[in-house]
């Protein structure tokens, strides 16, 4: 099943191949936290296999003034904010972070909302908890949620990612109690270059993959 050659086919074909790494899982009733919403479709496949529950995490990179594309941080729906290592090199003022870290937490409060209609948010405390993204770049959403889920005292905490940059899965390594990642590509640029089909994933979709049933 891991006999694998990037770019990855598409979501699903990520979630399988995380899934079959995952399998000492199944059993055991994970939690598995996707991080919404590109997370969300390969979440509830890896749920699906091992048995287990899916939630979302929610926690949203801040975006950089210049390029939008980078992230200088990261911010989780408590208000926790981190920075990123490099921070300091990409010319971004302080009254921009606060600015965007104010208007991704009102989308996480509306996201929160509108998620809970289908049931309360999972508790991670005592569990085996999975938190999964569709890919890392800088790491930052992915250190945000891993330390915004340790606050709530997990029995282990675990990091799955199809594909990632090597500097992002050292810099997350200190954050989990182990790193599942498919592929780590030394020439990485962007997440979506190592998959042939990388579609929006929709809100609606979101909703309907976190409905129980």
């Amino acid at each position: 099943m891991d006999d694998f050659e990037l770019p990855l086919d598409d979501r699903k074909q990520a979630a399988e191949l995380l899934a079959s790494r995952l399998a000492p899982l199944r059993g055991q009733h994970p939690l598995i936290l996707a991080i919404p919403r590109g997370a969300v479709p390969i979440g509830r496949i890896i749920a699906d296999r091992l048995q287990g529950e899916l939630d979302v995490v929610l926690v949203r990179k801040i975006p950089s003034a210049i390029d939008p594309e980078l992230a200088v941080g990261a911010v989780d729906e408590l208000g926790n904010r981190q920075l990123a290592p490099y921070f300091d090199r990409t010319r971004t003022s302080m009254e921009w972070v606060e600015m965007q870290t104010q208007e991704q937490l009102a989308l996480m409060r509306r996201r929160r909302a509108s998620y809970g209609n289908t049931r309360p948010p999972a508790d991670p405390a005592g569990r085996i908890v999975v938190i999964v993204d569709d890919g890392l770049a800088t790491g930052s959403t992915m250190a945000a949620a891993l330390r915004s889920v340790r606050a709530r005292q997990p029995a282990r905490l675990i990091a799955a990612v199809p594909v990632a940059a090597p500097d992002s899965l050292e810099m997350i390594a200190p954050l989990a109690d182990e790193i599942v990642a498919l592929a780590a590509p030394m020439n990485f640029t962007s997440v979506s270059r190592h998959y042939r089909a990388f579609p929006q994933v929709e809100e609606d979709e979101v909703l309907r993959l976190l409905s129980p049933g």
